[in-house]
């Protein structure tokens, strides 16, 4: 028994080394949208920003109003996409522009065989803002409000860096309990299985991005064959990204300049958000979900147990880990203005995403995966 804690006790230790020294420093939420942009040559191309607006009246307002208000110096183009809405969703749209030649709102009646509602809808966007002939597409969510100099820092980014995909991780709302305890941890986690300085790498194979606010070179998009390519996919902004990062660089960090206006004020709330794609993200894979759920247990979990109920080394190993565990997560909850406090919560709030994941990958074998706004994403591949 004490030699099986011990052995446990090196493993967690050896993991959390791993991940403080060599993933990237990924803990330290430190690839942000910092770039100064006023001295920089730039041509401002034309963009045209998609929408995709399902169900989205309460707010799509906010989130068209600020890309009116949008400072870009070059031509922009606004297409909303109302994907079979019954709340009205396209005319408020229509009125907020008020007649602003910029703004125009397509309606789609799809998803088509193949395709998931949000990527269709997307995809009928890209066709309708063709006629336009953007040299950049800005790939929005509803629920996603811009800062005014939004668009002009990423075309400056892109421009400059010759990026084929720049996304900005939009700062998620955080004002209910329920947000407090899940949303700085989901960041947490998503930089961790996507450290954000390997994503910029050429030389790393890390692909990902952030849905709400994509800036796409069009010329890129075409070239591997266009919202196509992915058509199916459930994470849609990672698996753009790992088609994007085949034909030239990609660059994705946080930001403050656009933000989710969307709440989640339960639990349920967010448990629905997180087990509609979990397990699509594991390939539908039985194994890559017992590994996921063993793997998050002897990261997250184990060292807590060991600092609470072993003794001798394996307790101060627990210890050890825990702290590390503890003190990565700090940078993140500072990101989000919370208490330091909060990081020692991190193993019980695993528990609460492990649980998702598991509720995830249950929905999917009653072929109620992937629900959203009504739909459901049933034709996932098969058990692996």
């Amino acid at each position: 028994m004490i030699a099986t804690s011990i052995t446990i006790a090196m493993i967690c230790v050896g993991i959390w080394a791993y991940l403080i020294l060599a993933r990237g420093a990924y803990w330290h939420a430190s690839a942000r949208d910092t770039t100064n942009i006023a001295g920089m040559a730039v041509p401002w191309p034309a963009v045209a920003a998609v929408i995709p607006a399902r169900n989205e009246s309460e707010c799509i307002a906010r989130s068209v109003q600020s890309l009116l208000r949008q400072d870009y110096r070059g031509p922009l183009t606004i297409v909303v996409v109302d994907d079979d809405s019954d709340d009205g969703t396209g005319a408020v749209a229509k009125d907020v522009a008020a007649g602003d030649g910029r703004l125009s709102v397509v309606r789609t009646t799809g998803p088509a065989a193949g395709w998931t509602g949000k990527l269709w809808a997307v995809s009928q966007g890209i066709a309708a803002a063709e006629a336009f002939h953007p040299e950049y597409l800005l790939l929005t969510d509803a629920d996603i409000e811009h800062a005014p100099d939004t668009l002009s820092w990423l075309v400056a980014q892109s421009v400059n860096g010759r990026f084929v995909l720049t996304s900005l991780m939009a700062k998620l709302r955080c004002v209910s309990l329920a947000e407090k305890i899940h949303v700085p941890a989901f960041i947490y986690f998503f930089q961790m299985l996507y450290p954000f300085a390997w994503v910029a790498r050429a030389d790393s194979s890390t692909a990902a991005a952030a849905g709400g606010c994509m800036l796409v070179r069009a010329d890129a998009l075409a070239s591997i064959g266009g919202i196509a390519s992915i058509r199916g996919a459930l994470i849609d902004d990672c698996s753009l990204a790992a088609r994007l990062k085949t034909v030239g660089p990609i660059w994705l960090g946080l930001t403050k300049r656009a933000r989710s206006i969307r709440p989640y004020p339960t639990f349920a709330d967010v448990g629905r958000m997180v087990s509609r794609s979990a397990y699509s993200q594991l390939r539908y894979s039985l194994l890559a979900l017992i590994a996921t759920i063993l793997g998050m247990a002897i990261t997250f979990v184990a060292p807590p147990m060991l600092a609470l109920f072993a003794s001798g080394l394996p307790r101060y190993l627990g210890l050890l880990a825990w702290a590390a565990m503890t003190l990565s997560f700090v940078p993140t909850l500072r990101y989000y203005r919370l208490s330091p406090i909060w990081s020692v919560a991190l193993p019980g709030i695993a528990l609460l995403y492990m649980s998702y994941t598991l509720q995830s990958a249950y929905q999917h074998f009653r072929r109620r995966g992937g629900q959203w706004k009504g739909r459901v994403h049933a034709d996932a591949p098969s058990v692996q």
